[in-house]
Formats: C-alpha cells, structure tokens, sequence
C-alpha cells in the first residue's frame, strides 16, 4: 500500500499552504477546509483519513500546519457524515476583555473577528448534515469594556440567525441561579462561572443527543474540529471527549513561554487530582460533555475561576469512571491579547485543586504534602519556582508525570531556599 503522503493532492495542499498560518486571516481559512474537502473527496473513510493524519504527525515538521489542520477537519466532518442519529450540539464560550478580539482586522489590527468566524466555522462542518443542529450561547463575564454587548450589536447586524444568543453572567447572579452560587458579583468570576452558567443554560433543553462543549472566545482552536469531540460521545458512549494538545497526534503552535511554566503546573496538580491520571492536558478551551452529565455536575460546582476544567474532569470520572476520551487537535496559540497571560493564573488554579482533593478524592501522603506546599506558597515564590523548574520536570513530556515523581516537596523547598533547582532522580 503506498504511503498517504505521496498522494499528489497532498504535495499540492503542501506547496500551496502560507508558510504561517494565520487563523484571522480568512483566505487562510477558506484554504484550509477546501483542502478538507478536498481530502474527504480522496480519502472517503475515517480509516483512511487516520492513517493520514498519523504518518503526516510522524513527521509533524515537514508539513505546513495547514495541511495538518484540514487532515483533522476533514476527520471531523467524515465523522459527522457516518452519524445518522439526530445530534444537537450547544457552544459556549466566555468573553471578557475580548472589545478588540471580537473586531474585525479592518476595524483593529489585532481584531480576529471571532463571533463570526465560529460561526461560520460550525456552519462548514453542519451545513451539508440535516441530522445536526446547533446553538451558540456567548457568555459575557463582567467585562468592564462591554464585550458582551459588542457581541450583540455585531449579531443584531451581520446574523440573521436566531441560533445564537448573548448572556450576561451579572443577570444569572442577579435572579439567584443556583449555578452562580456563591458568587455575589462577576469579580467572582474568572471565565469559569460564565462558562458553568452557559452550559447549565444549554442543559436545559430536552433535545435528543444533545452534547454541550465550550471552547475559548480566540481561534486557537478550529470549531470545525468539532465532530472529532463528537464521535467518542455518539459512536463509543463517552460521557466527555476533551481536546488535547499534548497527544501524539496533536499539533501546536505555542509562543512564550507557557509551556515550561505548564510542565510545572501539570507536574504539581498531577501529585494531588489522582482521579485523572491518563489526562494530562487540561486546560485546552476544547471540551464536550453529555448534556445528561452536565445536568448531574454543573450546579454545585466549587471553582467559579480558571479552575473550572479540572472539576469538571473530575466530577466526571467519578460520575462514572474510564468515561472520559482525549482528542488529539490542532490548536495554535493566540497569545497577544490572552487574559489568561496577563491574569498568570497558574498558582491560584493549583490552590483551587488543592480544595477539589480535600473535597472529592481519598486522602494520601504524596498528595496531602504536597497539597499543604501549594496552599503555602505566595506569588514571588512561584515565580521563582517558574524560573528555576526542576530539570527532570523539564526535560521530560508531561504525559510521563502521573508515574513520574521522582522530584519531592523537599526539592521545592530547596529551590525556594536558593539551593540548586535540579533534583536528583531517583
């Protein structure tokens, strides 16, 4: 059987791909699903188009994201097309701070015009599948520059659907909801109670196969991945299927220096959150859930900040253990105006899983002492712990942590105390 990759369509996909893809640039996106089409037309099965994506992942630098990218759309819309079932899918997603994201490049030139373009993106991949319905619930969380009401104005003129509705956190607190308990105000709020009240809205509709996912409000990740989340739901009875960055198969474009700073980060929550071993990115705005197990965890969730993922994994392994699915996806970084970097939220999301462990998992040694050095430690004191990560941690890929723990608390301590940062493996 000849190799996937010598196919003349793919060589033509290669030579025609920008050098830099750039998911605001809409020629960039009109590229990338025609070439998805394109390979559904000469790869027509999933098989084939797996065995496409694995041997282009085997060599991940020597093809153009584009390339990689239309592989996993073109994926996700073949999954689509297999499924005869009536499916709903609801979208939501948070916005704050998002005034210039939300315009377009003409109106900003950091504008992504992302409102538009997810919709549009969702519409790529339903259109042509009358079986797919979908809804999109925009969530403003407070935003003191009025994001929200950007996002209607921006509906009220260029969309003429009724599928897609803008929220506002502030009224869901306002009437009592209790899905925004305890919060008193949006300040409560870091993205997680928004995205919790979004979904917990979505949930309310009695529709048949009715998944709920929420993603970010930037392009990182392409909504016509979508049907990729939806195949481990629908064909294998998963109850969530998240997207992750840091399989085999995944492809990321990563800027700065988030990923040291998230090797630490996974390390650390890996020695307490024990229920969620095979999961290591959890942080990626790609997830979707059954609106049936939405429904049983959202209401009485603790974390309403940048937390909110890990409790919602959590809540769901222990719903039903093994029910949870990882998805390899494309994702690429849209680093310049992330609220996320400017929040640094790292420390305060390990003192969130710190309260998951006390109140959902059995107590342990490792995990008690290292739940107790978290909940110690101040702002200076993880910065340093970013600037000097240990090199085991370092040198290895996240996925090895859940068995790896060969770097102590005492280790820590050391690097605190101005004593060397790399620890002994053992």
């Amino acid at each position: 059987m000849p190799e996937p990759t010598s196919s003349p369509l793919i060589q033509q996909i290669a030579a025609d791909a920008p050098a830099q893809l750039d998911l605001t640039i809409e020629a960039h996106l009109q590229q990338a699903t025609q070439a998805a089409d394109q390979l559904r037309a000469e790869f027509p099965s999933l098989a084939d188009l797996t065995a496409l994506e694995i041997a282009l992942a085997a060599k991940k630098d020597r093809w153009p994201l584009l390339l990689h990218l239309a592989v996993k759309l073109a994926k996700s819309k073949q999954i689509l097309s297999d499924i005869r079932q009536p499916v709903h899918i609801s979208v939501v997603f948070a916005v704050y701070k998002e005034h210039i994201r939300i315009l377009t490049k003409e109106e900003h030139p950091l504008g992504e015009n992302f409102l538009m373009r997810k919709i549009g993106q969702l519409n790529w991949l339903m259109g042509e599948f009358p079986n797919f319905g979908w809804n999109m619930l925009v969530v403003d969380d407070g935003c003191p520059e009025g994001s929200g009401r950007i996002a209607q104005q921006i509906l009220d003129e260029k969309y003429d659907g009724d599928n897609v509705r803008v929220l506002f956190l502030q009224d869901a607190i306002d009437q009592g909801l209790p899905v925004t308990r305890p919060m008193t105000g949006t300040n409560d709020s870091r993205k997680g109670g928004s995205i919790e009240y979004g979904m917990w809205v979505a949930a309310q509709q009695d529709l048949p196969n009715h998944i709920i996912l929420f993603t970010d409000a930037d392009l990182s990740t392409h909504l016509g991945q979508t049907g990729l989340l939806v195949g481990p739901i629908m064909v294998d009875g998963a109850d969530a299927a998240i997207g992750s960055r840091r399989e085999p198969e995944s492809i990321v474009i990563k800027t700065g220096t988030r990923n040291l700073r998230g090797k630490l980060f996974i390390y650390l929550w890996k020695r307490v959150i024990t229920n969620l071993t095979e999961i290591v990115d959890t942080q990626a705005g790609f997830k979707a859930f059954r609106a049936d197990v939405v429904r049983d965890i959202v209401e009485d969730m603790l974390e309403k900040q940048f937390a909110f993922d890990i409790e919602l994994l959590v809540k769901t392994q222990l719903r039903r253990s093994g029910s949870i699915v990882k998805i390899p996806i494309a994702w690429i970084d849209s680093d310049a105006l992330s609220t996320t970097t400017d929040l640094q939220p790292y420390l305060g999301m390990l003192k969130s899983m710190v309260a998951m462990y006390r109140r959902y998992l059995p107590t342990n040694p490792q995990s008690d002492a290292f739940a107790e050095f978290i909940e110690s430690l101040d702002e200076d004191q993880w910065q340093t712990l970013v600037a000097h990560v240990p090199e085991p941690i370092a040198a290895r890929e996240p996925y090895t942590f859940s068995d790896f723990d060969a770097v102590t608390v005492d280790d820590f301590r050391a690097i605190l105390m101005g004593k060397s940062g790399n620890a002994d493996e053992r």
